[in-house]
């Protein structure tokens, strides 16, 4: 093959986890969805992509999967940039083949399928020479998932609505202990269940920015433990016993909270050298098949200058 014949392709892409550090659901929107507040801190536990073009105008999975190709989110904003690009009138996208390296646990509150559609839109974006904005990306992102929108963003963020309007958050480094009891958790089924609380009085940046200056809580500056609360939480620990186990199993180290709709948890560290620590006294308590991570928050997104 010739060099001229080599395929155009962008390897090792990251595609980050997050964390909630609280998420308050505020009440039910006349469309279904809910109205959230929560802050979204990426973490340095990373899929990555690898996209190399195809010029058969085909959208080819391979790689980690965790269910039917045609319901990936990466598939699906892949394919949505192609139709994308083909009514706005740009040059026809060639195909890709998209192959994904799974680290980001599926079903967990981690926002991993949600970071392979994003980091998916801006390696295509590039691939395909669409040269669209962020602003224009935003829009499909919107309508593959509500986290997908902060994953396009630069970093931390304060995140409103369904998820879709992020606030940039500067956010000092922080450390945490990561459980993951392998549990998979219906986001859906946990917004409808009866028993969860939709009425927490909305808060500001403002307030959150106070907490955190004010020194107290799981860690020097991440979310106090006084802030706010996984309104989530309580419905989860009751469905999924393993959850609950795994908070229990953090609780000596501080307060512990889980993220997103589940099941991972966490608790906030002083440092890397500590979460390192703590996860290695954990290491023997957790029961078989489970997952642990010292992982850290990223202050900022990897191709948040993309």
């Amino acid at each position: 093959m010739s060099r001229a014949q080599v395929p155009r392709h962008f390897l090792g892409l990251p595609a980050p986890a997050k964390l909630n550090l609280f998420l308050h659901v505020l009440g039910r929107r006349p469309d279904g969805y809910h109205d959230i507040e929560s802050v979204f801190v990426p973490l340095d536990l990373c899929d990555t992509l690898d996209l190399v073009e195809r010029h058969d105008g085909a959208i080819v999975r391979e790689g980690d999967l965790t269910g039917p190709p045609d319901d990936d989110l990466a598939v699906r904003a892949a394919r949505a940039l192609q139709a994308y690009a083909q009514t706005q009138g740009l040059p026809a996208p060639a195909g890709v083949t998209l192959r994904v390296s799974k680290r980001i646990p599926v079903g967990a509150g981690l926002g991993g399928g949600s970071s392979d559609a994003a980091t998916t839109l801006l390696g295509l974006n590039r691939l395909w020479g669409l040269a669209l904005t962020r602003a224009q990306l935003a829009v499909l992102a919107r309508g593959l998932g509500a986290d997908v929108p902060f994953f396009l963003g630069d970093g931390p963020a304060f995140v409103e609505g369904v998820g879709e309007r992020c606030t940039a958050l500067p956010l000092a480094p922080a450390a945490y202990v990561l459980i993951y009891p392998q549990v998979h958790v219906s986001t859906v089924e946990i917004f409808t269940d009866p028993k969860l609380t939709r009425d927490t009085k909305p808060t500001t940046i403002a307030g959150f920015s106070a907490a955190l200056q004010a020194g107290a809580g799981i860690g020097a500056s991440v979310a106090p433990a006084g802030f706010g609360t996984n309104d989530l939480e309580a419905v989860v620990r009751r469905r999924f016993a393993a959850v609950d186990q795994a908070l229990r199993l953090l609780a000596p180290l501080g307060p512990a909270r889980m993220s997103g709709s589940g099941s991972a948890v966490f608790v906030a560290a002083a440092d890397g050298a500590q979460a390192r620590q703590w996860l290695q006294q954990l290491q023997p308590q957790l029961p078989a098949g489970w997952s642990a991570w010292a992982v850290s928050s990223l202050a900022a997104l990897p191709l948040a200058d993309w």
